[in-house]
């Protein structure tokens, strides 16, 4: 069973102190997707005059812009990070950056593909987002007290980049991990391959702390991390098993395999046991007639 984390005391708009060097505030965004809405991250000193950085702005919502600025009043954002293109994570980054005096954004390229196969979730894709700096892997980035490596984590999108702060051991994990559920990774954007190597690499970094852009920090990393990565590998058992019972769809499974899950997630939960079948397909376990999309038909090989 995953530990999962989901009780955590916060306000809308708060300003929270939560370590040493970070700060969070929460949009008003709640929802299946969000938990209790985007947490907008501040990396810096809380001293007037210092340099900070701002991770993941979140949602077009002037409220939550407005939030923002009174936090960051005194201060000088000095860079705004994006952790991938989602409109959830996304969309505020440019009226903030024009706010806050032309502080540039930085994110990862553009995504590989659209990033949900079947109709638009509250997941969907920011087309309008254009960072100021490309990030590539492995690439620092220098403030005001702190130092924060870009890490790419592909997976639950191609383009997602979690970061690093290096003074404090932690990782600001975006949507990659996320302490009060499962994370949706939806093709073809979405890769499951992708995303157990992206498991894995974070869990070899062995960081203290893991800061989801929704809900609370998690603080006993690796043994989450095995059980979020255990968890993938039984979905995996369950979706073969499926098959063996004679499950031919994907329609057919899901109400099987998340009976216990808000049917608003369904559709989200389509697309994971797509990307699972893919990858089945891909190692030569399953066959898919004619391909491996949503409306296929699955046989074991």
């Amino acid at each position: 069973m995953i530990p999962y984390v989901r009780q955590f005391d916060f306000a809308y708009g708060r300003r929270d102190q939560v370590s040493p060097l970070i700060q969070r505030v929460i949009a008003d965004n709640p929802g299946p997707f969000t938990f209790t809405g985007t947490g907008t991250y501040i990396v810096g000193r809380d001293v007037p005059g210092a340099g900070v950085a701002v991770i993941d702005p979140g949602p077009a919502d002037d409220s939550h812009l407005h939030a923002l600025l009174r936090a960051l009043k005194g201060r000088t954002v000095s860079h705004i990070l994006v952790t991938h293109t989602h409109r959830d994570h996304a969309p505020l980054s440019r009226p903030l950056a024009e706010a806050v005096g032309g502080a540039p954004v930085l994110a990862a390229a553009p995504p590989s593909h659209e990033t949900h196969a079947s109709g638009a979730l509250d997941e969907d894709d920011d087309h309008a987002f254009v960072p100021d700096v490309v990030l590539t892997d492995g690439q620092l980035i220098a403030g005001d007290g702190w130092t924060i490596e870009a890490m790419a984590t592909p997976g639950h999108a191609s383009n997602h980049m979690a970061f690093v702060l290096r003074d404090e051991n932690a990782l600001f994990s975006g949507d990659h991990v996320m302490g009060w559920s499962t994370t949706v990774v939806a093709p073809p954007d979405g890769d499951m391959n992708a995303y157990m190597d992206s498991l894995d690499r974070v869990l070899q970094r062995g960081f203290s702390t893991l800061w989801p852009t929704h809900g609370p920090a998690i603080t006993q990393v690796a043994p989450f991390l095995r059980a979020y990565r255990d968890h993938r590998l039984e979905r995996e058992a369950q979706i073969m098993a499926r098959l063996a019972a004679g499950d031919e769809t994907i329609a057919e499974m899901v109400p099987a395999l998340y009976a216990a899950v808000d049917r608003r997630l369904w559709p989200a939960a389509s697309l994971s046991v797509l990307s699972h079948l893919i990858a089945l397909v891909r190692r030569g376990l399953v066959a898919a007639a004619p391909e491996p999309v949503l409306e296929a038909r699955y046989r074991i090989l």
